[in-house]
C-alpha cells in the first residue's frame, strides 16, 4: 500500500455521504506507489473499519504480526482468545499506543489498545479488550470545496471473550465484540443521504494446541493455532443502503519454542492470513476507457454493492477472483519472526511481513525488545519498510505496551485429561 492508504481506506466510508476531508488529496487515497503494475492485475481487497486488523501490541509487532500461536500474554485476545487457558499468569492486563502517520507529520492520530484478562481457574479464562483509533482533526469541505466543520472522526471496539482448556493440549476460545465507528459526524451534504455512524457487531473463534517436544537433546514446545476474525455483518454509514464488509479473517499459525539451556529460550513463528470477503473484479467495478483499461471516473459497480451477504461472502472468497486461482494465492499474507528470551527477563525480536504487490504491498521488516520486571513489562517495536515504494503508516515509528501481571489466588484444578 502507498504511506496512507490503510488510514484513508478507514475514512472511505465516509464518501458515502459525498463528502471528503479537505486534505485527502494530499494523502493519496490507494495505489500501491508503483505505477507499473497494470490496473487489471492491481486489484486489492477493501473493507470498512480496517483499523480491527491493525496489530495493537508492541510484542507481535516486533515479530512480523506473527501473533496466532506465540506464548499468551494479555495481548493474546486479538489474534487468538483461546490460548489465554494456557497462560501462566492468573491475572494480567496491557496498555498499548500504535502512533499513526507519524512519518508524515500527523501528530494527532493514534490506535490506543487496553486489554486484559483473569483465569477463573487453571483451564478457563474470561477477557475483555477494548481498541480505540483517534484519525485526527480534519477538515471536511462540500462538493465545491468550501469548508463545512472539523470533525474528529473516531473509531472503537469492545469485545468480551472466554477461552476453555479442554484437554491437555488443546483449548477454544470465543470473543464478542461491538464495533462503532463515526467518520463523518453526521455530515452530509448528498441529495437524499443521511450520514451516520456505523454500527455493527462481531465475533472471533479460535483454537490453540501446544505439546511439550524435543529437538534431539533440547526440550521445547510447538503450537498451533487458528483464528476466523471478525465474523460478523456489512457496516452502514448512511441510510441510501449501501453496506460494506468488515475485515473478515481466517488466520493459521505456527510456533516452535526451544529452551536451549535454563536461562536462554528463542521461538521461530510463522503466520498466514487471507480476508474472508469478496474479490472485487475491477474488469466489472469500472468503466473502460479509450484506451482498454477500467476508467476510475466512470465507477459501474464494486465489491460492496454486489448484493453478497456475509454467508455468501465468506465462502466466496476463496474461489471469487478474477484471475482464479493465482490471485486467490495472492490474497494470502505471510508474516515470520523470532524471539529471543534471557532468563525470562529480557527479548530481543525480528520479523517480517509479506503481502502481495497487486494486493497492497505491505512488505516490511520489524524489530523489538522486551523488558519483564516483579509484575510489569514494557515491549517495544519499530517498523522498516523494505522499500521506498511499500511505505507504511507505522514506517520509523516506535510502538510502546505496558504489560502488568497480578498474583491473584488461582483454585487448583488438574487438566482435562486428553
Amino acid at each position: 500500500m502507498q504511506l496512507s492508504s490503510l488510514s484513508r481506506a478507514a475514512l472511505a466510508a465516509a464518501f458515502v455521504a459525498g463528502i471528503a476531508p479537505a486534505n485527502a488529496q494530499n494523502t493519496g487515497i490507494g495505489g500501491t506507489g508503483n505505477n507499473t503494475i497494470g490496473q487489471d492485475k492491481y486489484n486489492a481487497i477493501t473493507t470498512a473499519v480496517p483499523f480491527l486488523t491493525i496489530t495493537p501490541d508492541a510484542r507481535a509487532a516486533g515479530i512480523g504480526d506473527a501473533g496466532i500461536a506465540n506464548s499468551p500474554d494479555a495481548n493474546s485476545p486479538f489474534y487468538n482468545t483461546g490460548k489465554l487457558a494456557f497462560a501462566d499468569k492468573p491475572t494480567a492486563a496491557s496498555f498499548s499506543i500504535t502512533p499513526w502517520l507519524r512519518n508524515l507529520g500527523f501528530n494527532d492520530m493514534y490506535l490506543a489498545y487496553l486489554t486484559g484478562y483473569h483465569k477463573v481457574n487453571p483451564n478457563n479464562a474470561v477477557t475483555a479488550s477494548f481498541t480505540y483509533f483517534n484519525l485526527g482533526q480534519l477538515t471536511f469541505t462540500d462538493v465545491n470545496g468550501g469548508t463545512i466543520r472539523d470533525f474528529n472522526p473516531q473509531e472503537l471496539a469492545l469485545q468480551l471473550g472466554y477461552s476453555s482448556r479442554l484437554t491437555q493440549n488443546f483449548s477454544l476460545g470465543v470473543g464478542i465484540k461491538g464495533i462503532y465507528s463515526n467518520l463523518t459526524g453526521n455530515i452530509s451534504n448528498a441529495v437524499d443521504v443521511n450520514a451516520r455512524p456505523g454500527v455493527t457487531a462481531a465475533v472471533d473463534l479460535s483454537g490453540y494446541y501446544r505439546k511439550e517436544v524435543s529437538l534431539g537433546a533440547t526440550p521445547g514446545e510447538m503450537a498451533f493455532g487458528a483464528a476466523i476474525t471478525n465474523l460478523g455483518p456489512k457496516i452502514s454509514y448512511s441510510n441510501n443502503n449501501r453496506r460494506d464488509f468488515i475485515p473478515t479473517a481466517l488466520r493459521l499459525g505456527g510456533r516452535l519454542s526451544l529452551d536451549l539451556d535454563p536461562y536462554n529460550r528463542i521461538s521461530f513463528l510463522a503466520d498466514v492470513s487471507k480476508l474472508m470477503v469478496p474479490t472485487p473484479d475491477i474488469r466489472r467495478t469500472f468503466r473502460r476507457g479509450a484506451n482498454g483499461l477500467p476508467d476510475s471516473t466512470q465507477p459501474i459497480d464494486s465489491n460492496f454493492t454486489s448484493g453478497k451477504n456475509l454467508i455468501s461472502g465468506i465462502f466466496g472468497s476463496f474461489n471469487d477472483a478474477p484471475r482464479g486461482g493465482t490471485e486467490e494465492l495472492e490474497e494470502i499474507m505471510y508474516s515470520a519472526g523470532v524471539e529471543y528470551w534471557y532468563d525470562n527477563l529480557f527479548a530481543l525480536r525480528a520479523g517480517y511481513y509479506h503481502e502481495s504487490a497487486f494486493k497492497g504491498n505491505r512488505r516490511y521488516f520489524t524489530g523489538g525488545i522486551g523488558l519483564r520486571y516483579q509484575q510489569f513489562g514494557l515491549d517495544i517495536s519499530y517498523l522498516v519498510p523494505t522499500s521506498r515504494a511499500n511505505q507504511n503508516p507505522l514506517a520509523n515509528t516506535l510502538r510502546f505496551s505496558l504489560l502488568f501481571n497480578f498474583d491473584t489466588a488461582v483454585r487448583e484444578e488438574a487438566p482435562p485429561a486428553n
